[in-house]
């Protein structure tokens, strides 16, 4: 592989950050309708450690996001103090040796633009692409890559036709609106943020999923629907792909694989058929989740050993992969299933915010050491 290539693993800020109190995540806990996060991992007042304990674990770039209600806690005042942080997180990420990969939505809305309709209120790109300029103002030279968007039709589905995230809608039209929203949302972020500073790379991370089989009717809906509809319509306003790749679903003659503690289908070999399906972007792609809830480890070293096979596979056969990226550095909060899924490189005890770096991320390590070329 690439000498350049970007290893790494990933964090969300609500999901380790703690005391976020004021989104509608937050706010949904206070009714009992979700999990607490509460103090999570306290990576907030401990950021500096865990880049610490990545960079020891040979990574050469990490991926986190920004929380928006901690930027903008009310619509249009900015909290120069949250600024400071983020600031702060960049230039530790630096001094540690990891290029920052920064995303500035995932998942969780302000309580203020919740209470508005979140994106489905008409103004709604507007005001994320307020917020976004902002952040370019304000931290665009501390940082080269930049994600607005983390996993949109996720959101949508879950929140809108599932319904077991907030909003905790189910409804088809609405879903369709805030897709749409979503898609707007980016472009004009796009913009505003080229326009601040040009130099930025800005794409969004996209959950895709492998369908089989290739030739069935719903598997060949599917890939358009799921994997590619919302890439295309934004296919001129992103400067690379970046992929989060979870699942394989089978339509028929169901093959039986090796489940994760999720109950999640293990397929490495998806990875490499979604992976090739993004060649007709012509756009270099970064992996920026891959993941496996795993409590004993017992997995997780031979999950990330097949799935940067594939990664090796894709690169031969032509694809620009540029980054892989491991979710999660740490355990954390998984958002309905809360604290009980472990998915981290590093081990946290909750009771004491102990951490303690798994076999499966010396493994990783070794890896990266060999610039990921598999025997």
């Amino acid at each position: 592989m690439d000498p350049q290539f970007y290893w790494g693993a990933a964090t969300a800020s609500y999901q380790v950050e703690g005391g976020i109190e004021n989104n509608d995540w937050a706010e949904a806990a206070r009714q009992g309708k979700v999990p607490l996060a509460g103090r999570a991992t306290d990576h907030y007042n401990r950021f500096q450690e865990d880049f610490s304990l990545a960079r020891q674990l040979g990574h050469n770039a990490h991926r986190f996001s920004i929380e928006w209600s901690r930027i903008e806690p009310e619509e249009g005042v900015f909290d120069e103090s949250a600024v400071s942080h983020y600031a702060a997180v960049l230039d530790s990420l630096h001094t540690h040796g990891l290029e920052p990969f920064v995303t500035l939505w995932h998942f969780t809305l302000p309580l203020w633009f919740s209470q508005q309709g979140g994106f489905e209120h008409p103004q709604a790109a507007e005001k994320f692409a307020r917020y976004c300029e902002y952040v370019l103002k304000h931290l665009g030279d501390k940082a080269t890559y930049w994600i607005t968007i983390n996993e949109p039709m996720v959101y949508a589905s879950i929140g809108y036709r599932v319904g077991s995230w907030p909003p905790f809608q189910k409804n088809l039209l609405k879903f369709e609106r805030v897709t749409k929203a979503l898609v707007q949302a980016h472009k004009l972020a796009y913009e505003r943020m080229k326009t601040i500073v040009p130099r930025v790379q800005i794409g969004i991370a996209k959950n895709n999923i492998h369908f089989t089989p290739g030739w069935h009717p719903l598997a060949l809906f599917m890939r358009w629907f799921w994997n590619h509809r919302f890439l295309r319509s934004i296919s001129r306003y992103q400067d690379f792909i970046g992929l989060n790749y979870y699942f394989h679903h089978q339509f028929c003659f169901r093959q039986q694989l090796p489940k994760s503690d999720m109950g999640w289908e293990i397929y490495p070999e998806g990875l490499y058929y979604v992976l090739m399906e993004l060649k007709r972007y012509r756009k270099p792609v970064y992996i920026l989740e891959n993941g496996i809830a795993d409590t004993a480890d017992t997995q997780r070293a031979q999950f990330i050993t097949d799935h940067i096979k594939q990664v090796d596979r894709a690169q031969r056969d032509g694809l620009e992969v540029r980054g892989y990226f491991y979710w999660s550095l740490l355990d954390n909060f998984e958002w309905a299933y809360g604290f009980k899924p472990r998915f981290g490189l590093v081990a946290i005890n909750y009771a004491t915010l102990e951490r303690t770096v798994r076999p499966s991320a010396l493994e990783y390590q070794k890896l990266i050491q060999s610039s990921g070329i598999l025997k």
